[in-house]
């Protein structure tokens, strides 16, 4: 099974999206902010990170470039999400080193098809 690292303060983002997430055959782990994202990354070595841009104590952008900084994180990608998508929003998160980019509301199709392009050995597609 897949694991995913979900980074979000918001609970009920976090409520939602991970339902979802396991009803879809995923291992779900959370952190509800950057720093702890960070840890989360290094300690778990999930499979993808979604990684929410605007947390507290530390950013996803800069949590992002931590992870990617690391032996252990480079490879993980990440999916940069954001509820205030601004004009270079999108730029930023990928130069950060999100490897994608996605908005709120999340359109959760789109969302589990980029998570699964992105798995090492990638499942096939949800009819």
């Amino acid at each position: 099974m897949a694991k995913v690292l979900y980074v979000e303060d918001n609970e009920d983002n976090v409520f939602m999206l991970t339902s979802r997430l396991r009803k879809n055959g995923l291992d779900v782990v959370v952190a509800p902010d950057g720093e702890a994202g960070v840890a989360a990354a290094l300690a778990e070595r999930p499979d993808v990170i979604i990684m929410d841009l605007n947390l507290p104590v530390l950013d996803g952008w800069e949590a992002t470039r931590r992870i990617k900084r690391t032996e252990q994180g480079r490879d993980i990608p990440v999916i940069g999400l954001s509820a205030h998508a601004m004009v270079g929003d999108r730029e930023k998160a990928l130069a950060a080193g999100c490897n994608d980019y996605d908005v709120k509301p999340v359109n959760f199709a789109g969302l589990l098809e980029k998570i699964r392009r992105l798995l090492p050995n990638p499942a096939p597609s949800v009819p």
